[in-house]
This record gives structure tokens, C-alpha cells and sequence, in this order.
């Protein structure tokens, strides 16, 4: 799916996460301790959850500077990294050339959108209504942005925030912290 193909939303695939499972596994042996988490996040990682059909993966360092110690790996397992990007919080390496869509984002581990990545995903795990509810507006937005990437970005926001003001509300009732690393 290179940028300028049409944004489609398809049915959740339970085979997402043994890919992750699988694409994990590598990650881990490349990074080794460099990796302070390696998790599946975005919508593939939400079972039940229509998605575009990209593994969103978020490795989580000690800090983002100097980026050899996970640019090098990343780089030896085919990753490209993708400069520049706006996003001053993370790094973003895209998948191998001709192999199916992988977003891998590194991020410094603690930082407020590892945290807020993970927060947004454990709650649509555990919230079956909150998940339907997001999957209809993914739905409804790639209809009217089939080709226009920015556009459904941006109309998505709302949404996506309503939904991590409710988030938060959960954690703060609930104690959440992230479980373990998923890889």
C-alpha cells in the first residue's frame, strides 16, 4: 500500500497477531536490551477492530539520540528509516521494499505517547462498544477520504481524542499501568 493508494479499512484479521507475534520475535533479537518494550499497537493490535491492514509496531528506548544503537538494527532486518519526520517524538522506520506494511515507531520509553499509544490501545481491548464505535468512524472516514490520507488523519482526530479523554477517565478509576512488553 505505497501513500498515494486508496485508504481502506478491512475486517479485523485475527492473523495480525501472530504476525506481530512472528515480526516480534525478530525485533527482539535484533534490538536485545536496546529495546526497553516492543509492543503491537494501532488498530491491528485491537482483536475485533476494522483496520487499515498496517502492523503498527512501537519500540520503546532509552532515549532517541544518538539513534545508532536501534537505527543499525532496524536497518539489518530491512527496515527503512523514514527522514524527515514532523513527528520530533519518535522515529519511523516503513517495512522492507515489497513486503506487506509495517510502521515501526520508536519512541523514548516513559514518554507521554508511548504511554498514550499504549493507554489508547489497552482501553479499546477492554471496551468492546468504545472499539465498535471507533471501527464505524474508520469506516465512514475512508469512504469520504478514500484518497485523501491527511484528510481522514485529520478527521479522525476528534474521535480518536473523545476516545483518550474516556481512556483516561478508565486508567484513573482503574490504576492502569502497561502489562508486560510484547516482545
Amino acid at each position: 500500500m505505497a501513500d498515494d493508494e486508496p485508504i481502506v479499512v478491512v475486517r479485523a484479521d485475527p492473523s495480525w497477531a501472530l504476525e506481530f507475534r512472528e515480526l516480534g520475535g525478530r525485533l527482539r533479537a535484533a534490538l536485545d536490551h536496546v529495546a526497553v518494550r516492543i509492543d503491537h499497537v494501532g488498530s491491528t493490535s485491537v482483536p475485533g477492530l476494522d483496520a487499515k491492514p498496517v502492523l503498527d509496531v512501537q519500540v520503546s528506548v532509552a532515549g532517541l539520540e544518538p539513534d545508532a544503537p536501534f537505527r543499525a538494527p532496524l536497518e539489518r532486518l530491512g527496515f527503512v528509516y523514514h527522514a524527515p519526520n514532523s513527528d520530533r517524538t519518535q522515529r519511523l522506520f516503513r517495512e522492507p521494499p515489497g513486503t506487506r506494511r509495517i510502521h515501526v515507531h520508536v519512541r523514548a520509553a516513559g514518554s507521554f505517547d508511548e504511554q498514550l499509544n499504549l493507554l489508547f490501545r489497552d482501553y479499546l481491548r477492554r471496551h468492546p462498544e468504545a472499539r465498535d464505535e471507533y471501527a464505524k468512524v474508520k469506516r465512514d472516514l475512508a469512504e469520504r477520504f478514500r484518497q485523501d490520507r491527511e484528510g481522514y488523519v485529520r478527521a479522525k482526530e476528534p474521535a480518536v481524542w473523545a476516545l483518550l479523554v474516556r481512556a483516561h477517565d478508565w486508567s484513573q478509576r482503574t490504576g492502569w499501568s502497561p502489562g508486560p512488553t510484547d516482545a
